[in-house]
């Protein structure tokens, strides 16, 4: 399915925001405004700032309009918790250079153990990935992912390398819809001290995922085991009345 106008928007508001166009504290254009920027619908525009807001990026004032209460001010690398984010778009946000190394490409087929632990049926056939994340130079996440093989017939370590969820939208056209997350404090494997530059740590964050496609399916099982002292994540909570 291709994306919708709204994500576009969206997308592009929210990068303005982070690099400063947008500044902390003052309001977005009119809903007019934009409609003449993006040549669209309200309703397009609407639906791209209520995903801003659900983001946490802004705050619809009743009579004003939309005010930016995004900053940046975190010295860490800042993951979201409510959103579903690439490793580059991160990066990018974060204003860091990323690099991706594939450790591991396979395929396994899942036995009962696997099945515990990732929620794919037994005698499914996955991808085993195994990547590093470099941030400015240094190896601070050590990725484990298993993919749906049938759904990524022509996924490759190239692909790996840069992104495997924008050769799922752009390419496969696969809607990504939903994420459950998990997060944990860890002691270091064998494989975290071989891969990751831990210094003195002997332990990692480490987020557990499955992600499902918009008709509901299981398509990935990750876990993303983060260097300490760089990780962060952040989410925006609303109080309900």
């Amino acid at each position: 399915m291709p994306k919708a106008k709204y994500e576009d928007i969206y997308k592009d508001i929210k990068k303005k925001i982070e690099i400063g166009e947008y500044s902390y504290g003052t309001l977005l254009p009119s809903e007019n405004q934009f409609i003449k920027i993006y040549n669209c619908s309200r309703n397009t525009v609407r639906r791209a700032l209520s995903i801003l807001i659900s983001d946490g990026y802004v705050q619809s004032i009743h009579g004003k309009g939309v005010r930016i209460i995004y900053q940046n001010m975190n010295h860490r690398t800042a993951f979201t918790v409510g959103g579903i984010e690439t490793f580059k778009e991160t990066a990018k946000r974060n204003q860091l250079q990323s690099i991706t190394t594939v450790k591991e490409f396979s395929f396994v087929v899942v036995d009962e153990e696997l099945a515990k632990e990732s929620g794919f049926p037994v005698g499914t056939t996955l991808y085993k990935i195994v990547r590093i994340r470099y941030l400015d130079g240094k190896a601070l996440i050590h990725d484990r992912n298993y993919f749906l093989a049938s759904l990524l017939p022509n996924l490759t370590p190239k692909i790996a390398e840069e992104s495997i969820y924008e050769y799922l939208e752009d390419t496969l056209h696969i809607q990504i819809a939903t994420s459950q997350r998990r997060i944990t404090v860890e002691h270091a494997t064998v494989e975290d001290l071989q891969y990751l530059d831990l210094g003195n740590y002997d332990c990692l964050a480490v987020i557990t995922s499955h992600t499902y496609d918009s008709h509901g399916f299981l398509f990935e099982y990750t876990q993303s085991r983060h260097h300490p002292e760089y990780f962060c994540f952040e989410d925006t909570a609303v109080r309900k009345s």
